[in-house]
């Protein structure tokens, strides 16, 4: 039902001026069920307080309630046409009051940690793009039909979303920072196991989906006591986002999936001075996979003792300092970072391995993330004692990776095995840090048991792929041409 639902959402998009990407798509689409989701919580919260003898108060005001201005119901539960409002009358509204009745709830709130905060974050960050009234009323139709009540539909829902964040990713090159293979990320929770009680971080959260697939991990770890369920909900979670659309997404996702008021800051994680996180700022666990690239200005440079206009060594330094001692780490970065011979990569390697145990590497290979052209490796280290010893683990599949064939969980199956007791395998090898040069610190992935010959590509596979990107090419000209 769902599904359906999308797809004609995203028809009624695709024909209004104002809404022109695939980004555009989600931005739009989360805004609309942010709100029905919104009325669903705030009647099952009603429903509660009735059960418990207690009258509830809402958060929004009548006029703003989506069974007002979005569906309104005559008293037989009917859809309402004479007091529906459409057109320009609608776009007005939600323009010119719903938003800036909104957005007030970012000063009102009393904490950063409540759902209020969070509406008035989300409307402070966004505005509407769709410009004509008769599809913002269709669309509003369309969603007033699905439901957040039960379980099944929030799981259905938080599936349907979490596709709609890939498709968004293999859209293009802004988008492709928000997403990361959910198998991936699947495999780097179990090895990282976080416990309930310890507090998760992603510095660069993009859609949540290291902080969604932690909770997903945690929900299932074992019977939760009620203390359980609202530590989870209030003292687990807490994430960073630079970018405005992928806070969005990232806060919107987290409450489809069962977190009522996401711990996400809106704000640039790399402008905050590594040397004033105090021990009340650090995490016990840090699940990431910061942006790759390079251009990051001085003054931003300035807050860390190791200068680099590359963006994820800068995040790399800022997860090592915001770590408790003790701490544990599962961190995407690209694999140049085993062996670059510039200062600050030598020097950032030397900080990881005398002040973390980078206990285990975990080398991937190329097209585990689709329409990006670089090779990455997972860092999983743990704070407080130096690295003696790294057990690394050499993905080798015996297929291409891309979009029509991604990394699945059961590619991974032997390195989730394998790395609870670092055995070696032809896949798998140790080194002693004594054996590192300790002037380069070089750690690249050099695996002594495997025959290093480059499997072919067959034809067919080859032309496959073409045609794939090929259709990617021929959908971003036509976004081009969209906006021209």
């Amino acid at each position: 039902m769902f599904e359906q639902s999308f797809k004609n959402i995203d028809d009624v998009l695709h024909r209004d001026a104002g809404v022109g990407t695939e980004l555009d798509y989600i931005e739009q689409t989360s805004w609309i069920l942010f709100l029905k989701y919104l009325n669903d919580f705030e009647e099952d919260k009603k429903t509660e307080s009735a059960l418990a003898g207690k009258k509830y108060g809402y958060i929004i005001d009548p006029k703003y309630r989506w069974e007002i201005w979005a569906s309104p119901k005559t008293t037989g539960g009917k859809f309402d046409h004479n007091k529906a409002l459409s057109g320009s009358d609608l776009i007005n509204f939600v323009d010119h009051e719903l938003f800036p009745y909104l957005k007030k709830f970012k000063t009102e709130a009393v904490s950063p940690d409540t759902i209020e905060y969070k509406i008035g974050e989300i409307f402070s960050e966004l505005k509407n793009k769709i410009q004509s009234g008769y599809a913002l009323r269709n669309i509003l139709d369309i969603v007033d039909g699905m439901r957040f009540r039960t379980d099944s539909e929030k799981h259905e829902m938080s599936h349907l979303y979490e596709s709609k964040i890939k498709n968004m990713g293999n859209a293009g090159r802004n988008g492709g920072e928000f997403y990361t293979p959910r198998s991936l990320i699947k495999t780097i929770v179990k090895v990282v196991a976080p416990k309930i009680g310890e507090k998760i971080y992603d510095g660069a959260v993009g859609s949540a989906g290291f902080l969604v697939e932690a909770y997903n991990y945690l929900k299932e770890s074992k019977k939760l006591t009620t203390s359980d369920v609202e530590i989870l909900q209030k003292k687990t979670f807490y994430g960073k986002e630079i970018k405005s659309l992928a806070y969005i997404i990232g806060v919107m996702n987290m409450i489809l999936h069962g977190i009522e008021a996401p711990n996400i800051i809106h704000t640039n994680t790399l402008a905050e001075n590594i040397s004033d996180i105090q021990e009340k700022d650090r995490y016990d666990i840090v699940l990431a996979n910061p942006p790759f690239g390079a251009g990051i200005r001085k003054e931003i440079q300035q807050n860390f003792p190791i200068k680099t206009g590359e963006t994820a060594f800068l995040f790399l330094q800022h997860f090592i300092k915001i770590l408790k001692a003790g701490g544990r780490a599962g961190i995407v970065i690209k694999n140049t970072f085993l062996s670059n011979t510039d200062n600050a990569s030598v020097s950032l390697r030397k900080l990881l391995l005398e002040s973390c145990n980078l206990h285990t590497v975990l080398d991937l290979p190329g097209g585990t993330f689709t329409g990006a052209g670089v090779k990455t490796v997972i860092l999983f280290f743990e704070k407080g004692s130096p690295t003696k010893k790294t057990w690394f683990y050499q993905l080798n599949l015996t297929r291409n990776l891309g979009k029509t064939n991604p990394l699945n969980e059961k590619d991974l199956e032997e390195f989730v095995t394998l790395q609870k007791t670092k055995a070696n395998s032809p896949n798998s090898w140790s080194i002693d840090m004594k054996d590192v040069d300790q002037k380069t610190f070089d750690l690249s992935v050099k695996n002594p048991n495997k025959n290093t010959e480059q499997k072919l590509r067959e034809p067919k596979e080859i032309l496959e792929e073409i045609g794939e990107l090929n259709k990617d090419s021929d959908k971003v000209l036509e976004n081009i041409k969209k906006l021209i």
